[in-house]
């Protein structure tokens, strides 16, 4: 039994790493085609446009490794069956469930590899590729020059631009900031970007300069151009690296994450108290309605009941019921609060559920995988990777579902992250009993064709 398992483990193994090599590929070239333009033209050093493809390889392999571990198990199961291994070693006295002990075992070894990557390692790169896409970002930040935008990043300058087509620049107007002597103002109507080795020039078109000196308000003076050059020497173009630490749900590890979720539930309990508080005031009852608007129902009945006790002037009455309806706008200034800190609450909690459910589909792959590709009789690479793109894009919507109705506070988060890996875990009891049966579904006996 032991020269199976290796043997399994063995074969399984050449294929995963061609699987993840392929899919991370795949990704990592999608990801370059999509960011590219934000290093382009920016006279970024070689090694900083390395660094800013590693950092951001960290969540494309995170994605790529559970893919890979499916189109692993529907390859390798799939080319020992098309072969008649699996035959020749059931006619042997393997039982399926022999079978599955080793891909069980590569499942899990993955799924606890991907948990400690997803835990230490992605969120650090996550955090630094943020800094450095940043940083990238701001380099050079007329570059990044948009219509109707005042930018104020330049160290000489103030500028803003009526419009832009084609990299030409309309109606510029460009203000000094340095200058204790003069306050100078330009005006071009047009104007474009050109890089220098060590600066780059901003060329202005038929506009005018606008000087007045400080000293003497008197002392103004006007100079009409057809072309007029700006330098922006190159301090201004170096790359300037940021430490912060200021860090998103998906840059934390999961005892950071706990301890934001602790701070919101320190400021929830805060808000819950001071509902009670209202409420003890109008009803002497500590009160927590789970709505503003079942909150809201208690105190209009309250008013309604205040009308109808005879035992109380008419100028107490009125005055109880403005008191009731200051209770009513602060609530629903509390509610709204509670209602935020929730979204908070419930965006860390997606996030380290996560961290957890994706590295366990692994495992669910493996058991998906290894039934359809016995039964599919079929180990080739197209129709594997087809297979296995298509059950990982049902599952990665299903996600992406799930986490967007947590942080609208809909369903709670354990359930939305969760909730993939459960249908998915019934798709493969499924698939697993109809192979220990041999009952070969019509969509299977499609692919074998």
């Amino acid at each position: 039994m032991k020269v199976l398992h290796k043997y399994l483990l063995k074969e399984m193994l050449l294929p995963f790493i061609f699987s993840l090599l392929i899919i991370t590929f795949l990704l990592f070239v999608n990801f370059l085609i999509r960011a590219v333009d934000r290093f382009l033209g920016k006279g970024l050093d070689f090694l900083i446009i390395i660094e800013y493809l590693f950092l951001n390889l960290a969540w494309i392999i995170a994605l790529s490794v559970p893919m890979a571990v499916l189109l692993t198990s529907l390859m390798t199961f799939g080319r020992m069956s098309e072969d008649n291994e699996i035959d020749a070693l059931k006619s042997s006295g393997i039982s399926y469930y022999s079978l599955m002990i080793s891909p069980l075992f590569f499942g899990i070894f993955i799924t606890f590899i991907l948990i400690l990557f997803n835990n230490y390692i992605l969120p650090e790169m996550n955090f630094k590729a943020r800094l450095l896409s940043g940083d990238i970002y701001k380099k050079r930040p007329m570059m990044n020059i948009e219509p109707g935008i005042f930018i104020d990043a330049l160290p000489n300058y103030n500028i803003i631009i009526g419009g832009k087509s084609k990299g030409l620049m309309s109606d510029v107007r460009i203000f000094s900031k340095v200058n204790e002597k003069s306050q100078v103002s330009i005006y071009a109507k047009t104007g474009n970007i050109n890089t220098l080795s060590n600066a780059f020039l901003l060329t202005l078109y038929n506009g005018e300069i606008h000087e007045l000196e400080n000293d003497q308000y008197s002392n103004y003076r006007r100079i009409i151009f057809k072309k007029h050059n700006i330098k922006i020497p190159a301090d201004n173009i170096l790359l300037n690296r940021r430490d912060s630490s200021n860090r998103t749900d998906r840059e934390m590890t999961i005892p950071m994450i706990k301890e934001k979720v602790a701070s919101y539930n320190k400021r929830i309990n805060v808000v819950k108290s001071r509902i009670e508080g209202i409420f003890y005031k109008t009803t002497s009852d500590s009160l927590l309605p789970k709505t503003f608007d079942e909150g809201n129902y208690i105190l209009d009945n309250i008013q309604i009941d205040l009308t109808q006790d005879s035992s109380l002037s008419k100028a107490q009455i009125n005055r109880k019921k403005r008191t009731i309806r200051n209770f009513e706008r602060q609530i629903k200034n509390e509610y709204s609060l509670l209602k935020s800190y929730m979204k908070g609450k419930n965006k860390y909690l997606v996030e380290i559920y996560k961290k957890y459910s994706i590295p366990f589909a692994c495992i669910l792959f493996v058991l998906i995988g290894v039934p359809i590709g016995i039964l599919a009789k079929k180990g080739g690479f197209s129709i594997s990777i087809l297979l296995s793109f298509g059950f990982f894009l049902i599952y990665y919507l299903m996600l992406i579902g799930g986490e967007e109705l947590a942080d609208r506070n809909k369903v709670p988060a354990l359930i939305c992250m969760w909730s993939p890996n459960a249908i998915f875990l019934l798709f493969a009891i499924y698939f697993n009993i109809i192979t220990i049966k041999e009952k070969v579904p019509k969509l299977i006996f499609l692919l074998r064709k």
